[in-house]
């Protein structure tokens, strides 16, 4: 049980990283790049679990580092992906609504 709150603190710490340092942080909240790294964690860790990963001692660091390399990278890239399209929306509906007057 340690283990799923030591996952989720830092891939959310990496979501809430992510948020902080992408330029379009003020087009979706703070919470979604953090939610989604600690969904992606959460779940990798159930699946190396399952696997029976953990309980060798030669493979007992997997359940533990995988899932916060994979949380961390799926913040960024939520990050990345959600800041950018929802900014290019954002400017094409500005721009509709200044060709219209």
């Amino acid at each position: 049980m340690v283990a799923l709150v030591i996952i989720a603190l830092v891939a959310g710490g990496f979501g809430a990283i992510a948020w902080g340092v992408d330029r379009y942080r003020a087009t979706f909240g703070a919470l979604l790049p953090a939610g989604a790294a600690v969904v992606a964690a959460e779940i990798l860790w159930m699946v190396t679990m399952a696997a029976g990963l953990g309980g060798s001692s030669a493979t007992a660091w997997i359940p533990w580092i995988l899932p916060m390399a994979v949380g961390g990278a799926v913040a960024w890239s939520v990050a990345g992906f959600v800041g950018r399209s929802r900014h290019h929306h954002l400017v094409e509906r500005t721009n509709q609504i200044l060709a219209i007057r």
